[in-house]
């Protein structure tokens, strides 16, 4: 089963920038859709981003849409997420997951990444 690993997360300052990368073992992600999800404290995981198998076709939340950029490398098995003007309720752990439409298409997450906005 394919492995997923993210990173890039840290403390920004409201309107700042942020780079998360999600890197993918024991198998390939090249044919697959992927997706960002976050989860903030006490509340449900939400739908960030997916991208198609090849980067081709891109969806976003309607929260982050014209300041979040979904892309990938095929070349390196990799996914990533471009946050821009990022607002402290955007604090969460940031997840990335194979996807079917908006939702996750496995029950299997990894650890995840923290970003923390602060105001």
């Amino acid at each position: 089963q394919v492995q997923l690993v993210e990173s890039g997360g840290g403390l920004v300052q409201a309107g700042g920038s942020l780079r998360l990368s999600c890197a993918a073992s024991r198998g390939t992600i090249t044919r697959t859709r992927m997706g960002w999800f976050r989860q903030a404290p006490g509340k449900e995981r939400e739908f960030v981003a997916f991208i198609s198998s090849t980067g081709g076709w891109t969806d976003y939340g309607d929260s982050v849409k014209g300041r979040f950029t979904i892309s990938r490398d095929n070349a390196k098995n990799m996914v990533y997420l471009q946050m821009n003007s990022l607002y402290p309720e955007e604090t969460a752990v940031y997840y990335c997951n194979a996807v079917k439409g908006v939702r996750p298409a496995s029950d299997s997450w990894g650890q995840g990444t923290q970003v923390t906005v602060s105001s």
